[in-house]
């Protein structure tokens, strides 16, 4: 079993569903140009253990093509230390300021 991301026209992913395994063909096809031509959308394979594509792709991530990497939405969190990291997630050191803080004071 593998699990496919499909996207809109702006790279936004719309849904994720788990199908037949990558190395499999459906009539011949890989399984992102079949799952593709059946419903009209790019489809690109994601992966649980983030063993491609950086992170699993889930509803409103947007595909990167270009790093091949599924990236989540900017988090709103006001800060602005916020940036995405090499691994294609966000991280922001004035969340991680205010975390520890409030570790601390519990």
């Amino acid at each position: 079993m593998a699990h496919y991301a499909f996207l809109d026209k702006n790279n936004v992913v719309t849904e994720v569903i788990a199908g037949v395994d990558e190395t499999q063909l459906i009539e011949g096809l890989d399984t992102e140009t079949w799952y593709g031509n059946f419903r009209g959308q790019k489809c690109v394979r994601t992966s649980y253990n983030s063993n491609i594509r950086y992170n699993y792709a889930g509803i409103g991530y947007t595909y990167d093509p270009d790093a091949d990497a599924f990236i989540a939405p900017r988090p709103n969190c006001g800060h602005k230390e916020l940036f995405l990291n090499d691994k294609f997630k966000w991280n922001c050191q004035g969340c991680e300021i205010e975390a520890k803080r409030l570790l601390d004071e519990a």
